[in-house]
């Protein structure tokens, strides 16, 4: 089959590997459509060090059941499937507390965090568990589908971990492809104002087409102002979803009593400051979200099977894996959002 191998940082390489053989209580998966996300390019750019080589990413696939291995129960050949990429035991105390992200023994298709990192999705075969299979509803396309997994983390951090309530005035940093999904939630959600920060004129406008009741380019004067004339009484929740270290610093100062506030974007080591006196005075609360879980995908799938929220709206490029140095082109661009690769 072709894939496209990471032999080290900056060197991508389609080639032929073989088919993935299911062992017991696996299935492979003819991948249809997977997402290009932020953590496979850095990856691939060496932004994020810890990659082992050779790699297979892709960590955001939907596609049809090929083969099953023994002891698969639920899912036959020709089943269209969505993947979560996130394997999990199902018995650990972490999994059997609800946190299958925390998996003792987690495993990875094509992604981030857990030691043990299988090949994923930049492929035409992939191989995976039987429970990391979602049926994927005869109404969602291939492409839609392929984004539950970055939907679910929308779901995941702005309703389970930052418990958004309906009227919340919030404020997304960052509106590429998973700060719009965030929008998007919070907008289903029944957010009050929701503010759109970002440089970019291209991501402005989109933010502004799927919901966004305001956009503010942060390099237009001071942000902080920009905000307060909207909201004098300052955000109730501000989610950063840029990547980037300053705009963490920016939520960090956006804070005011009672503000939530959760690091979604940035996955690199970097570092910013509180006060700690304002920090207690303030008494707001900080969150993070880093992965999914089972309850994050089924909701996910909801949100997409209902039209609450439509993820084909964000997707901006669509490449064949062949031309995945384009897909590369595409990820470096400044008007882009979601980019799709088709094996």
């Amino acid at each position: 089959m072709l894939a496209a191998v990471l032999h080290d940082f900056d060197r991508l390489v389609l080639e032929d590997v073989p088919v993935p053989r299911p062992g017991y209580g696996e299935v492979v998966v003819r991948i249809k459509s997977t997402g290009f996300c932020a953590t496979d390019y850095k990856a691939i750019k060496g932004i994020r060090r810890n990659v082992k080589f050779p790699f297979i990413a892709g960590h955001e696939p939907a596609g049809v059941v090929s083969a099953i291995g023994a002891g698969v129960r639920h899912f036959k050949e020709g089943d269209e499937v969505i993947c979560q990429p996130s394997g999990y035991c199902g018995v650990c105390p972490a999994c059997r507390a609800g946190n299958s992200h925390y998996c003792e023994t987690a495993f990875t298709t094509g992604g981030d965090g857990p030691a043990d990192v299988r090949p994923g999705a930049f492929a035409e075969y992939m191989v995976t568990a039987e429970t990391c299979l979602f049926r994927k509803p005869a109404s969602l396309s291939f492409d839609a589908a392929a984004l539950t997994e970055p939907l679910s983390g929308a779901w995941k951090g702005v309703i389970q971990y930052s418990e958004m309530k309906v009227a919340d005035d919030v404020v997304v940093i960052g509106v590429g492809g998973i700060g719009l999904l965030c929008l998007m939630v919070a907008k289903a959600a029944g957010a009050g104002r929701l503010l759109a920060i970002d440089p970019s004129p291209y991501a402005r406008k989109n933010a502004l087409a799927l919901g966004a009741t305001h956009a503010l380019d942060p390099n237009a004067g001071d942000p902080l102002a920009g905000v307060a004339a909207i909201l004098p009484r300052g955000p109730d929740l501000v989610l950063e979803a840029a990547g980037h270290i300053s705009a963490v610093r920016l939520m960090t100062e956006l804070r005011r009593r009672g503000t939530r506030w959760n690091i979604f974007g940035i996955t690199t080591p970097e570092k910013f400051e509180l006060e700690g006196g304002l920090t207690h005075f303030l008494e707001g609360r900080m969150d993070a979200s880093f992965g999914t879980t089972p309850q994050a995908m089924q909701r996910a799938i909801a949100l997409m099977e209902s039209g609450l929220v439509r993820t084909e709206s964000i997707i901006s490029h669509r490449f064949p894996l062949k031309d995945i140095h384009k897909a590369m082109e595409a990820m470096d661009g400044p008007e882009r959002n979601k980019v799709m690769i088709h094996p």
